[in-house]
Protein backbone atom coordinates (compact mmCIF):
# COMPACT_ATOMS: atom_id res chain seq x y z
CA UNK A 1 0.00 0.00 0.00
CA UNK A 2 3.21 2.50 0.59
CA UNK A 3 5.49 1.16 -2.00
CA UNK A 4 7.57 -0.51 0.73
CA UNK A 5 7.55 -3.12 -2.21
CA UNK A 6 8.45 -0.91 -5.11
CA UNK A 7 12.03 0.63 -2.46
CA UNK A 8 13.09 -2.39 -1.66
CA UNK A 9 13.25 -2.96 -5.81
CA UNK A 10 14.73 -0.02 -6.29
CA UNK A 11 17.54 -0.87 -3.30
CA UNK A 12 18.14 -4.12 -5.17
CA UNK A 13 18.46 -2.90 -8.35
CA UNK A 14 20.91 -0.06 -7.29
CA UNK A 15 22.78 -2.85 -5.85
CA UNK A 16 23.36 -4.98 -9.21
CA UNK A 17 23.96 -1.77 -10.96
CA UNK A 18 26.70 -1.71 -8.96
CA UNK A 19 28.04 -4.67 -8.87
CA UNK A 20 27.74 -4.80 -12.68
CA UNK A 21 30.08 -1.58 -12.89
CA UNK A 22 32.42 -2.51 -10.56
CA UNK A 23 32.76 -6.09 -11.84
CA UNK A 24 35.72 -7.34 -13.91
CA UNK A 25 35.09 -8.41 -17.34
CA UNK A 26 35.82 -12.46 -15.98
CA UNK A 27 33.13 -11.67 -13.26
CA UNK A 28 30.81 -9.89 -15.59
CA UNK A 29 30.55 -13.54 -17.54
CA UNK A 30 29.92 -15.22 -14.67
CA UNK A 31 26.90 -13.02 -13.54
CA UNK A 32 25.80 -13.72 -17.04
CA UNK A 33 25.55 -17.52 -16.20
CA UNK A 34 23.82 -16.84 -12.61
CA UNK A 35 20.71 -14.86 -14.35
CA UNK A 36 20.80 -17.88 -17.25
CA UNK A 37 20.61 -20.71 -14.67
CA UNK A 38 18.42 -18.85 -12.25
CA UNK A 39 15.88 -18.19 -15.15
CA UNK A 40 16.03 -21.27 -16.00
CA UNK A 41 15.84 -23.17 -12.48
CA UNK A 42 12.38 -20.55 -12.43
CA UNK A 43 11.06 -21.77 -15.48
CA UNK A 44 11.33 -25.54 -14.37
CA UNK A 45 9.21 -24.39 -10.89
CA UNK A 46 6.60 -22.36 -13.08
CA UNK A 47 6.93 -25.58 -15.82
CA UNK A 48 6.07 -27.75 -12.55
CA UNK A 49 3.31 -25.62 -11.51
CA UNK A 50 1.57 -25.11 -14.78
CA UNK A 51 2.09 -21.23 -15.17
CA UNK A 52 3.40 -21.13 -18.63
CA UNK A 53 2.94 -17.77 -18.70
CA UNK A 54 5.55 -17.44 -16.38
CA UNK A 55 7.51 -20.00 -17.36
CA UNK A 56 7.42 -18.84 -20.77
CA UNK A 57 9.30 -15.11 -19.62
CA UNK A 58 11.70 -17.33 -17.83
CA UNK A 59 13.01 -19.53 -20.71
CA UNK A 60 12.66 -16.10 -22.37
CA UNK A 61 14.96 -14.44 -20.45
CA UNK A 62 17.52 -17.34 -20.30
CA UNK A 63 17.36 -17.03 -23.73
CA UNK A 64 18.25 -13.21 -24.29
CA UNK A 65 20.91 -13.73 -21.31
CA UNK A 66 22.53 -16.53 -23.77
CA UNK A 67 22.19 -14.71 -27.36
CA UNK A 68 22.35 -10.87 -26.52
CA UNK A 69 24.79 -11.68 -22.90
CA UNK A 70 26.87 -14.48 -23.70
CA UNK A 71 26.93 -15.04 -27.30
CA UNK A 72 27.01 -11.53 -28.76
CA UNK A 73 29.70 -10.62 -26.54
CA UNK A 74 32.70 -13.25 -27.59
CA UNK A 75 35.15 -11.76 -29.78
CA UNK A 76 35.52 -15.03 -31.97
CA UNK A 77 38.47 -12.87 -33.53
CA UNK A 78 40.71 -12.85 -30.95
CA UNK A 79 39.21 -15.95 -29.31
CA UNK A 80 40.00 -18.02 -32.49
CA UNK A 81 38.50 -21.61 -32.45
CA UNK A 82 37.22 -21.38 -28.50
CA UNK A 83 34.98 -18.46 -29.08
CA UNK A 84 33.52 -20.51 -32.41
CA UNK A 85 33.14 -23.17 -30.04
CA UNK A 86 31.10 -21.35 -27.58
CA UNK A 87 29.10 -19.35 -30.36
CA UNK A 88 27.77 -22.96 -31.70
CA UNK A 89 27.46 -24.45 -27.96
CA UNK A 90 25.66 -20.82 -26.84
CA UNK A 91 23.12 -21.28 -30.70
CA UNK A 92 22.62 -24.79 -29.69
CA UNK A 93 21.69 -24.04 -25.69
CA UNK A 94 19.07 -21.25 -27.07
CA UNK A 95 17.66 -23.43 -29.98
CA UNK A 96 17.06 -26.02 -26.88
CA UNK A 97 15.70 -23.40 -24.62
CA UNK A 98 13.18 -22.56 -27.91
CA UNK A 99 11.99 -26.34 -28.00
CA UNK A 100 11.60 -26.24 -24.15
CA UNK A 101 9.58 -23.42 -24.36
CA UNK A 102 7.08 -24.85 -27.00
CA UNK A 103 7.01 -28.05 -25.00
CA UNK A 104 7.12 -27.04 -21.49
CA UNK A 105 10.14 -29.80 -21.49
CA UNK A 106 11.67 -29.88 -18.34
CA UNK A 107 14.25 -32.33 -19.41
CA UNK A 108 15.10 -29.99 -21.65
CA UNK A 109 16.20 -26.97 -19.68
CA UNK A 110 17.95 -29.55 -17.45
CA UNK A 111 19.76 -30.46 -20.34
CA UNK A 112 20.76 -26.61 -20.53
CA UNK A 113 21.43 -26.13 -17.45
CA UNK A 114 23.90 -28.72 -17.05
CA UNK A 115 25.82 -27.25 -19.65
CA UNK A 116 25.39 -23.49 -18.26
CA UNK A 117 26.55 -25.25 -14.87
CA UNK A 118 29.86 -26.55 -16.14
CA UNK A 119 30.76 -22.96 -17.62
CA UNK A 120 30.05 -21.50 -14.91
CA UNK A 121 32.13 -23.48 -12.78
CA UNK A 122 35.18 -22.80 -15.02
CA UNK A 123 34.30 -18.71 -15.22
CA UNK A 124 33.76 -18.71 -11.17
CA UNK A 125 37.39 -20.37 -11.13
CA UNK A 126 38.93 -17.65 -13.27
CA UNK A 127 36.78 -15.21 -10.90
CA UNK A 128 37.94 -16.41 -8.09
CA UNK A 129 41.81 -15.85 -8.72
CA UNK A 130 44.08 -12.71 -7.56
CA UNK A 131 44.02 -9.87 -10.26
CA UNK A 132 47.63 -10.38 -11.52
CA UNK A 133 46.64 -14.20 -12.45
CA UNK A 134 43.45 -13.30 -13.93
CA UNK A 135 44.53 -12.92 -17.42
CA UNK A 136 41.43 -11.01 -18.01
CA UNK A 137 42.60 -8.05 -15.81
CA UNK A 138 45.14 -7.39 -18.22
CA UNK A 139 44.03 -7.41 -21.10
CA UNK A 140 47.27 -7.09 -23.40
CA UNK A 141 47.14 -9.87 -25.86
CA UNK A 142 50.51 -11.84 -24.75
CA UNK A 143 48.60 -11.70 -21.17
CA UNK A 144 45.31 -13.56 -22.35
CA UNK A 145 44.43 -17.45 -22.65
CA UNK A 146 42.38 -19.82 -23.48
CA UNK A 147 38.53 -19.14 -22.50
CA UNK A 148 39.21 -15.78 -21.16
CA UNK A 149 40.19 -14.58 -24.78
CA UNK A 150 37.19 -15.43 -26.14
CA UNK A 151 35.31 -12.38 -24.87
CA UNK A 152 35.58 -8.75 -25.85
Amino acid sequence: MFGFNAGVNAYARVGVETGVVAASPTRLVVMLYEGAITACNLAIKHIREQDYASKSADLTKAISIIENGLRASLDKKAGGEIANSLDSLYAYMGNRLYIANSQSDIAVVEEVLRLLNELNEAWSELASQPPSANPVQNTSPQNQHGLEKAYS
